[in-house]
Order: structure tokens, then C-alpha cells, then sequence
């Protein structure tokens, strides 16, 4: 009988652990740029999402970052106390929360672009590279997700 241990991946071999360290380096490299503008890594993807297209409700937000909206509520609550995002209840349906940006949070978008410098600067990989990556990751998200169900690609 063979040994289940003996055949078992190391962790690294293992690509799902290759992608979360890869993901950790990243947050750890924007840690920095983040600190100084004052907001977490999560945060910066909320800004992010708004920074494309402003004034959605929660669950949209939540959906276009895989999230379930009770893990998101905490975060938008931290940016509303730093005056980056206002939420509001929406008229047309009372259960729905609309996150909107303020001027100081649509400021901020101005002020991330050094991130993208970072990674390339860290990362030892033409931005060609870093694009084809960016480009095989997204398609093995879209394809474990398109086989499980759950998160729609289309989110994005």
C-alpha cells in the first residue's frame, strides 16, 4: 500500500500555494504606498472598483471582488470614518446601500499610481511579462470558477 504522505505535493509545488505567496509578496510590497496613503490592501481594491465606476451598491461591490457583503460592510465603514467613501441608502430601493466616492477619495486615485511602479520595480519582469502572467492567472480564475460555480467572471 502506498504511502498518502509519500505522494503528497510539497507546499511548494503546489500552485494554489504559488499564487497566495505570490499574492502575500505583492501586499507586502504595496504595504509601504499603502500605509502612507493611509488605507489597508483591501481598501485600496474597494477604491479601485469605485475609482472605475462610482456610486454602486454594496452587493455589486461585493460580487465585482468575490466577497460576501457582511465582509465588505467593516471595510466600507473604515472608509466612510476617513471621509473616502459616503454611503447612502438608495432611493428607489430602501435595502439597498449605494458606496459613492468623496472628493478626497476620488483624490486619491491620483495618488496610487505608484503601485503599478512598484511591482515592476520589485518584480524583475517587463511589463509584457507581468501582462501575460496577469492574463493566465485571470484565465485560471475564470476557469475554476466557470467549473464550480459561484463568482461570476462577468463581474469584473
Amino acid at each position: 500500500m502506498t504511502n498518502p504522505a509519500s505522494t503528497a505535493l510539497s507546499l511548494d509545488q503546489q500552485l494554489c500555494y504559488a499564487i497566495y505567496s505570490a499574492g502575500m509578496a505583492i501586499q507586502r510590497a504595496y504595504k509601504p504606498l499603502l500605509d502612507e496613503l493611509g488605507i489597508t490592501y483591501p481598501q485600496y481594491l474597494v477604491l479601485s472598483v469605485l475609482w472605475r465606476d462610482d456610486a454602486l451598491t454594496v452587493g455589486v461591490i461585493a460580487e465585482k471582488l468575490a466577497l460576501e457583503s457582511s465582509t465588505l460592510t467593516p471595510l466600507l465603514k473604515r472608509l466612510e470614518s476617513a471621509e473616502l467613501v459616503q454611503r447612502t441608502r438608495n432611493p428607489e430601493n430602501e435595502r439597498q446601500v449605494v458606496v459613492s466616492l468623496t472628493p478626497k477619495g476620488q483624490a486619491m486615485q491620483t495618488r496610487v499610481g505608484c503601485l503599478g511602479e512598484t511591482l515592476l520595480a520589485t518584480a524583475g519582469m517587463s511589463p509584457a511579462e507581468l501582462g501575460a502572467l496577469n492574463s493566465d492567472v485571470k484565465r485560471l480564475r475564470d476557469s475554476i470558477y466557470t467549473a464550480i460555480g459561484g463568482w461570476s467572471v462577468s463581474a469584473v
